[in-house]
């Protein structure tokens, strides 16, 4: 039978106050139970005056407000308090009233120009926040898997500029250049000569850069799609915590930001392996790993060979051997030792005239001097180490879990917490939306499994018990009396919005 709601019942007074209305199962709660804001205080204190001037906004509410922006992926803080006037639950969170006024939208970002820029209080969040979910024995920091992810940035891809910078030197260079020259010393090669200009050769290159926002990165999406971007290296334990992050511009490849990474926010961990894509899969990075008794655990890259060959031979048709200094080539013929080049790698070279009269030629290469030449780095044995583990059981089982635990994360990063591009400039703010994104991703994490085990946070029960919601709800009648003696109120009704 139709049935036709006549009634309205949206002007009619009740008893109520907003813990009432939160329901019991919102991951708000959930966080509020198990999450201490407390020290917060603590991190802000001489951000403040503390005998005078006009009261602050609490901070805990101000960080509080971004970090429910962050959590629930709102565009902007704009957008976040026209949500908190409306959303009972936020309410609820912010420890707000029915009557309080929510702080304005530029209150955040005032606080963040005058009290919080060129600190790392956000960084302290992130950590106190994963403090805690090690106190609680979740996490495990024995197994990382480390990846990076492009965020858009909020550049205009057709408002740039042509630069030419300067080339910067690798972070292991000076060590590099020590080994070549021992290894040239050792084959009885003459000393490189120091190149013009410094370690990088005086080298510049060209390159596009944002007018709008200069410290992103032109990132090559795909064969033909480009767009200015930061590259967010991150690493996580194999539940998924995220133990440690850093932005970069988004031209910087893998390989080149994970050693200042690695050493400025991994190295402290004392990590055992570490699960890295094929980006990844360089000398450098192996031997700076094993050295630090870290297994790195890398994939599978398929040797490359010439287009032009026709059923060519790869480098794995090849054999190195390691006690003559020398290549054994398909057709048992012996490529000898001729040098070692500037950036580390030994140059290994075939006889010309065997090579004219042999039956694969054809297979091996097109130089017109008939005659193949190989190349291996001098820390190539660091990654023979890394392609043995790769082909045990458990090799291939801890680079399954990538999909599983650093993917993961950067999925829900960008589908739920806004991570798929930043509408701030600068890479300092890219810096924060990546604290505060991880923060909510953690955060949320532990409120889920503390609220499974049944714990509580110890002051939760005093907090919110009923007495306090009787009493609120008392309060909240006596302002509705109030508001209606006025004439330009008849009633007030309470949303459950």
């Amino acid at each position: 039978m139709l049935h036709k709601n006549s009634e309205n019942k949206t002007e009619q007074m009740q008893m109520v106050s907003v813990e009432q209305l939160v329901p019991q199962n919102h991951i708000l709660r959930k966080i509020d139970r198990t999450v201490s804001f407390d020290f917060i205080y603590e991190l802000v204190e001489d951000k403040y005056c503390l005998d005078n001037g006009r009261p602050s906004v609490d901070p805990v509410v101000l960080m509080k407000l971004v970090l429910l922006q962050y959590l629930f992926g709102i565009k902007s803080m704009r957008q976040t308090i026209k949500e908190v006037e409306v959303n009972l639950a936020y309410r609820w969170f912010l420890g707000l009233d029915f009557y309080d006024n929510v702080p304005h939208f530029t209150t955040f970002s005032q606080n963040y120009r005058r009290r919080f820029k060129d600190t790392d209080l956000f960084q302290q969040i992130f950590d106190n926040i994963l403090m805690q979910a090690y106190e609680q024995g979740f996490v495990d920091s024995n197994v990382q898997f480390i990846d990076s992810t492009h965020v858009k940035a909020h550049a205009n891809r057709y408002k740039t500029q042509k630069v030419r910078v300067r080339l910067k030197s690798k972070s292991y260079q000076q060590m590099l250049d020590k080994e070549i020259q021992e290894d040239r010393k050792k084959n009885n090669k003459k000393d490189l000569k120091p190149p013009k200009g410094g370690s990088s050769g005086g080298k510049e290159r060209e390159i596009t850069q944002s007018t709008t926002d200069p410290e992103s990165g032109l990132f090559h999406k795909g064969e033909h799609k480009e767009v200015f971007a930061y590259s967010v290296q991150t690493s996580c334990d194999k539940n998924g915590w995220i133990l440690a992050y850093e932005s970069y511009p988004g031209n910087l490849h893998d390989s080149t930001t994970f050693i200042p990474f690695y050493e400025n926010k991994i190295r402290k961990y004392n990590p055992k392996k570490i699960v890295m894509d094929a980006g990844y899969k360089t000398p450098a990075i192996a031997k700076l790993l094993l050295e630090d008794q870290v297994l790195p655990v890398l994939p599978y890259t398929a040797p490359k060979k010439s287009p032009k060959l026709i059923d060519g031979f790869r480098k794995t048709d090849f054999v190195y051997d390691e006690h003559y200094n020398c290549y054994i080539c398909p057709e048992n013929e012996v490529l000898k030792y001729s040098t070692t080049d500037r950036d580390g790698y030994r140059h290994y070279k075939s006889d010309p005239k065997k090579c004219s009269n042999c039956k694969s030629l054809n297979r091996c290469t097109e130089s017109v001097k008939n005659q193949r030449v190989m190349t291996r780095h001098i820390w190539q044995d660091y990654l023979d180490i890394s392609e043995d583990y790769r082909y045990t059981h458990q090799g291939k089982k801890d680079y399954k879990q990538r999909k599983e635990t650093i993917e993961r994360q950067f999925g829900s990063a960008k589908e739920y917490h806004g991570f798929r591009y930043t509408n701030m400039k600068g890479q300092q703010k890219m810096q924060m939306k990546a604290a505060l994104t991880f923060t909510c991703l953690n955060m949320k994490k532990l409120a889920i499994m503390m609220d499974r085990m049944g714990s509580k946070h110890p002051n939760y029960e005093n907090s919110r018990s009923k007495k306090a919601g009787l009493l609120s709800s008392i309060i909240q009648i006596t302002k509705i009396f109030q508001y209606n003696s006025n004439p330009r109120f008849k009633i007030w009704g309470l949303s459950t919005l």
